[in-house]
């Protein structure tokens, strides 16, 4: 993952725009934006540790708990024939639906 950032446990993008020539980028994983920009990499780095302070800072002034990026569960849509695979691989296994597709996604971010 060469194209993310980590900073006290929370996730950034790095992207590039031509047309402004400017890295920019976004905490991923929040309903929230949390937004920065460099014109380097170093710029970069330090408006996202800046930005991601700021949000933590504002929560603090306010009372309100921080977002957290990754919260352990979401939702998925599949094919219908697919739910029916997986949910019978499971009965078959016994073992839960959600076990079936973590212990799926284990082995598919292994590289991470």
């Amino acid at each position: 993952m060469n194209n993310v950032m980590e900073y006290k446990g929370y996730y950034g993008t790095v992207e590039y725009s031509p047309t402004d020539d400017v890295l920019f980028g976004k905490v991923i994983g929040m309903q929230g934006l949390v937004s920065y920009e460099g014109k380097s990499i170093p710029e970069l780095k330090q408006d996202f540790h800046q930005a991601l302070d700021d949000y933590l800072e504002m929560c603090g002034q306010q009372g309100v708990e921080p977002e957290k990026t990754y919260k352990g569960s979401f939702n998925v849509r599949i094919a219908p024939d697919l739910h029916r695979k997986i949910a019978l691989y499971a009965a078959a296994k016994q073992c839960s639906l959600n076990s079936v597709v973590e212990e799926a996604l284990q082995r598919l971010t292994t590289e991470f």
